[in-house]
């Protein structure tokens, strides 16, 4: 597991940088391309957000044709920089998600899916 300690402390420490480039932690947007997304406000960072996602599958059905794998690691990475622009907007943080998923291991995603049915009839989440 010392290899997941690594990734979730290179998470933490990407958030905190993320975290100090809010304006209101001092970041200045013209000097930092995160403090210029959060300043720009969600339109921006979301509209990062779908374009890198395509980059993902672009790069995903190129190595499906023998285009270098990397490129899936290179733009997943820039998928999740940008996603955690979206939390720190949102005053969450990548241990939000690590928890989510600890929640959900070993559940079933049918299961999961089928939970999730239920509670929106009941008025609980979507």
């Amino acid at each position: 597991m010392a290899s997941t300690d690594i990734s979730q402390d290179a998470l933490a420490r990407l958030a905190a940088v993320i975290e100090s480039r809010k304006v209101a932690n001092g970041g200045d947007p013209a000097a930092s391309y995160v403090a210029r997304l959060l300043h720009k406000g969600p339109d921006a960072f979301l509209k990062k957000i779908g374009e890198e996602a395509t980059e993902v599958v672009m790069a995903a059905k190129d190595a499906d044709h023998g285009a270098d794998k990397a490129k899936i690691v290179y733009e997943v990475a820039d998928l999740w920089f940008h996603c955690m622009i979206a939390l720190a907007h949102y005053d969450l943080s990548p241990a939000d998600v690590v928890a989510e998923l600890d929640r959900r291991a070993g559940t079933s995603g049918i299961e999961e899916k089928a939970m999730r049915k239920v509670l929106a009839r009941e008025g609980g989440i979507q």
